[in-house]
């Protein structure tokens, strides 16, 4: 059974920084894009950060470029999200996905969540 399991949300003041961490398992990824999502409340899921399992490309939304850094720890099979200057939009739950070639709203693969919350 493939599972994400995110972890490191929390409750920080804008301009502070938290680290979300997701930890893949039940398949090999290789081949993937893994990364990370977000979903405000009453609004559809939003794209944040991609990076491929097997590295190389990475890919941010423009709303966290410069802010936000995804990185994968292989050896720790662990994929992380980088989080500074956070600002009140950023208050979200955020979700680590992964997929077979490109990441999107309908990945094949999807974690339970982390609630981030920033306030002013």
């Amino acid at each position: 059974q493939v599972q994400l399991v995110e972890s490191g949300g929390g409750l920080v003041q804008a301009g502070g920084s938290l680290r979300l961490s997701c930890v893949p398992s039940g398949r090999t990824f290789s081949g993937f894009a893994m990364g990370w999502f977000r979903q405000h409340p009453g609004k559809e899921r939003e794209f944040v950060a991609a990076i491929r399992w097997s590295g190389g490309s990475i890919y941010y939304a423009d709303s966290v470029k410069g802010r936000f850094t995804i990185s994968r720890d292989n050896a720790k099979n662990t994929v992380y999200l980088q989080m500074n200057n956070l600002k009140p939009e950023d208050t979200a739950v955020y979700y680590c996905a992964a997929n077979f070639g490109v990441l999107s709203t309908t990945s094949q693969y999807w974690g339970q969540g982390t609630q981030v919350t920033v306030s002013s």
